[in-house]
C-alpha cells in the first residue's frame, strides 16, 4: 500500500488503506481541527523529530476496557497508603513536558517533538487533551495525557519520577471511566506494561466500530 500525503484541506485515507506496521500518511499539520478529525477516524500523530508528521492506525490496536481494569496487590496497597495525591488538569504543559523529557528504560530519545507539546496545549485548552498528576507532596512525581471524545479515551504517554506513580494516576483514572460509562481506554500499541492493568488486542476493524459507537454520545 501507498503511503498517502496529505493534502492541505483537512481529510485523510481510510485506515484500512494504511501499511502493514500501520503507517497511514504522511504530512498536513497539527491543528486543533485536523487532531480531532484524525482522532474520530482512529488515527494519530506519531513521529520523531527532524521527521515529517507521520499518521497511523495500527492493527491489531490495544484497547483497555475499563471494566476490564486490573490492579495488581502491590499497587493497591500503595494506593491504600495514599503515597500519591491523583489529580486532573492541574498542570497539563507540566506533565507532557516530563513525558517529553523524562527518559524510559531502554529509550533513547522521545517522539515528543515541541511542536507536538504545542499542539496538544492547544488541544488541552479547547478543552479536549486532559492531563492526570499523581503529586508527592507538592512534587509533580507522575502522570499521563490524552485526548478525549465521546465515551473514548486516548492515552499517549506517562512518565513516572518515583515509584508507581503514573501506575497509581492511571488506575484512579481507569476506575473513574469505568464509573462514568466510558466504552474504552485506546492504548494504541502493544506494551506489557498496559497488559498489565488488563488491556488487549482487537483487530482494527472491531476498533473502529467500538469508536464508532463511543462517538455517538459526544
Amino acid at each position: 500500500m501507498p503511503v498517502y500525503r496529505l493534502p492541505k484541506k483537512i481529510a485523510f485515507p481510510q485506515p484500512e488503506l494504511s501499511e502493514e506496521d500501520g503507517l497511514l500518511a504522511v504530512g498536513g499539520d497539527l491543528s486543533v481541527e485536523r487532531l480531532l478529525h484524525a482522532y474520530s477516524l482512529g488515527i494519530f500523530p506519531w513521529y520523531s523529530e527532524g521527521q515529517p508528521i507521520l499518521w497511523w492506525s495500527p492493527d491489531p490496536r490495544l484497547v483497555l476496557f475499563p471494566c476490564d481494569l486490573k490492579i495488581s496487590k502491590t499497587l493497591k496497597q500503595t494506593m491504600k497508603k495514599g503515597v500519591y495525591r491523583v489529580t486532573t488538569n492541574e498542570a497539563f504543559e507540566d506533565v507532557i513536558r516530563n513525558c517529553a523529557t523524562v527518559r524510559r528504560k531502554g529509550e533513547a530519545g522521545t517522539w515528543i517533538t515541541e511542536d507536538m507539546i504545542q499542539a496538544y496545549v492547544r488541544l488541552h485548552e479547547a478543552g479536549f487533551a486532559h492531563s492526570v498528576e499523581a503529586w508527592h507532596g507538592d512534587e509533580l512525581a507522575g502522570g499521563f495525557y490524552g485526548v478525549m471524545m465521546g465515551k473514548a479515551f486516548f492515552g499517549e504517554s506517562m512518565f513516572a519520577k518515583k515509584t508507581d506513580a503514573s501506575k497509581v494516576a492511571f488506575a484512579v483514572f481507569a476506575a473513574d471511566l469505568a464509573q462514568r460509562g466510558f466504552h474504552f481506554i485506546d492504548c494504541q500499541v502493544t506494551t506489557d506494561h498496559m497488559k498489565r492493568f488488563g488491556a488487549k488486542e482487537i483487530s482494527r476493524d472491531e476498533f473502529l466500530e467500538r469508536l464508532r459507537l463511543a462517538l455517538e454520545v459526544l
